[in-house]
């Protein structure tokens, strides 16, 4: 179903937004809350070895908790996060389904995170409605979680406001059209390796497969191993170890 601006200024409106210094490193969540009277309540926090994903989900969380004690009727939340939206729209299910874990059974990234906001959407009485916000658009809402979070993340002094719209010097009825999330980047495939470098005992054998390499490296002391990209990476490797181009057997 499609909300127009008005309807959707007629519900609570959230914008959340997340940062990491590194990533993984220092992190910063904000979030900015607009209740249908017009009253703005700013949030944010900092965290220590953490991830953008982590902070992108912590900032979303935070927000709805803030809300939980007495829902507020519709909720409309914007993030620029579509790791966020697709993970509590889609993907959840199976993750459930599956006992937390992906369709290729590794565990769930962020699972605690994922785990609480799960709650916080289907068992605690709150109507949310989620809305993608391309980040860094000139968005007031987007722009304003962005600096919370990245201030939180470089341990900077936030002060935040709660009051009435009038008072507030940013626009938060400036909203973007519903659109749908930008299709999910396809992974690289990984360069076939040109051949696996290792050194026993002062003997460098190239390897034409890791299986190999690795059977012959693991438990030795001192052994070194590498991946080479091509034959010019293999010369550069033995180059790094300072081990003479002659003793690489021939192919």
């Amino acid at each position: 179903m499609t909300q127009n601006q008005d309807d959707i200024l007629l519900s609570t409106v959230i914008f959340t937004d997340g940062a990491a210094s590194g990533n993984p490193g220092p992190g910063g969540w904000g979030a900015v809350i607009r209740s249908p009277e017009g009253h703005i309540h700013e949030m944010g926090g900092p965290a220590q070895d953490t991830t953008n994903n982590r902070m992108e989900l912590t900032g979303a969380i935070k927000a709805l908790a803030h809300l939980r004690l007495n829902p507020p009727g519709p909720i409309f939340l914007l993030t620029d996060s579509t790791y966020v939206i697709r993970g509590i729209t889609q993907w959840i299910w199976g993750w459930r389904k599956r006992g937390w874990k992906t369709a290729s059974g590794t565990a769930v990234t962020n699972k605690d995170l994922w785990q609480k906001l799960y709650i916080l959407t289907h068992d605690s009485g709150l109507n949310v409605t989620w809305r993608y916000v391309p980040g860094h658009a000139g968005f007031p809402g987007n722009e304003r979680c962005d600096r919370i979070a990245v201030a939180h993340s470089k341990g900077r002094r936030v002060g935040y406001f709660r009051g009435p719209e009038a008072e507030y010097s940013i626009d938060l009825t400036l909203l973007p059209p519903e659109a749908p999330l930008p299709e999910m980047k396809k992974r690289k495939a990984k360069a076939k390796a040109h051949s696996y470098l290792s050194v026993v005992g002062g003997e460098v054998m190239r390897h034409d497969s890791w299986s190999s390499c690795e059977s012959r490296v693991k438990g030795q002391s001192g052994a070194k191993f590498k991946k080479a990209a091509n034959a010019a990476d293999e010369l550069t490797i033995l180059q790094t170890w300072g081990i003479s181009p002659d003793k690489l057997p021939p192919q």
